[in-house]
């Protein structure tokens, strides 16, 4: 069988604040239609590393390959086009407008009035908007569950619905790879739940490619296809779920020099005790 190219390709991307390198030649490849998972522990450098891969930060050395094209040096915007859209660790939307109009923002960088037109709101941008508003009403909306809360303001939401939200708009930029930054952090079991059933959901009906970071082992052993164990800026382990829950570096990276055995068996049991 021959082998699929990656989607998305890291390599030897190095990071450096002053004389701290958060990133330190990390290299590894996404295969389309995935879902991998960058973990590690905290200031490992994950959001570093979607930060740098989004275009936010700069890598000093290496480079991100997506669909074959080097994009390292392309403004955020750009990447953005050519179909690689994110979510963040720290909900990014604009509490006081509307569900449906923070999820509209996310098609922006597709839109193809200009702000003359925008302006005065002429014919061409009237069509526009209309036709991206019954996409977004009839697929994303939708898709997430979240058509009783399309006209609410964001900031009367629960939290765990805000991180819904941010999902959406992440989707309405059309994305062939979604980056989602911790997407179940602070939610509960049954939000928990949800969200993981909504990104194995975009992977399968949609076919996007998903790029993650999760603390939240049980989702991670639950949903990954391949993982990514990010420590001190450095890769330290790169495989199936199966072979990260034994890798003896994955274990010392999380207890130091903890029980190994101990570690094994609670990312078990946090795979097994996941049913999501």
């Amino acid at each position: 069988m021959a082998a699929v190219d990656p989607v998305l390709r890291i390599q030897g991307l190095t990071l450096a604040f002053g004389g701290v390198k958060a990133l330190d030649a990390v290299s590894f490849d996404v295969a389309p239609g995935t879902i991998t998972t960058v973990i590690g522990p905290n200031g490992a450098g994950k959001t570093s590393l979607f930060n740098t891969i989004s275009g936010f930060y700069r890598p000093s050395q290496g480079t991100v390959q997506f669909r074959g094209q080097d994009i390292t040096r392309l403004p955020s915007p750009q990447r953005a086009r050519l179909g690689l859209a994110r979510s963040f660790q720290n909900i990014a939307l604009f509490r006081g407008m509307s569900v449906l109009d923070n999820i509209k923002l996310g098609r922006h960088c597709h839109l193809k009035t200009n702000i003359f037109q925008g302006l005065f709101y002429l014919g061409a941008a009237r069509r526009e908007e209309t036709a991206l508003r019954a996409d977004i009403e009839e697929r994303i909306i939708d898709f997430l569950e979240i058509d009783h809360i399309r006209h609410a303001p964001v900031s009367a939401l629960p939290y765990g619905l805000q991180k819904r939200v941010e999902m959406a708009r992440a989707l309405a930029m059309q994305p062939q790879v979604l980056m989602l930054d911790e997407p179940v952090a602070g939610m509960n079991r049954e939000e928990t739940e949800d969200m993981a059933r909504f990104i194995l959901d975009v992977r399968a009906e949609w076919g996007v490619t998903v790029l993650m970071v999760e603390h939240d082992m049980g989702l991670v052993m639950d949903l990954s296809d391949h993982v990514v164990v990010l420590n001190f800026g450095h890769v330290i382990a790169d495989g199936t779920p199966a072979q990260v829950q034994a890798d003896p570096e994955v274990v010392r990276a999380y207890l130091g020099a903890g029980d190994v055995s101990d570690l094994r068996q609670r990312l078990r049991g946090a795979a097994a005790g996941a049913s999501l």
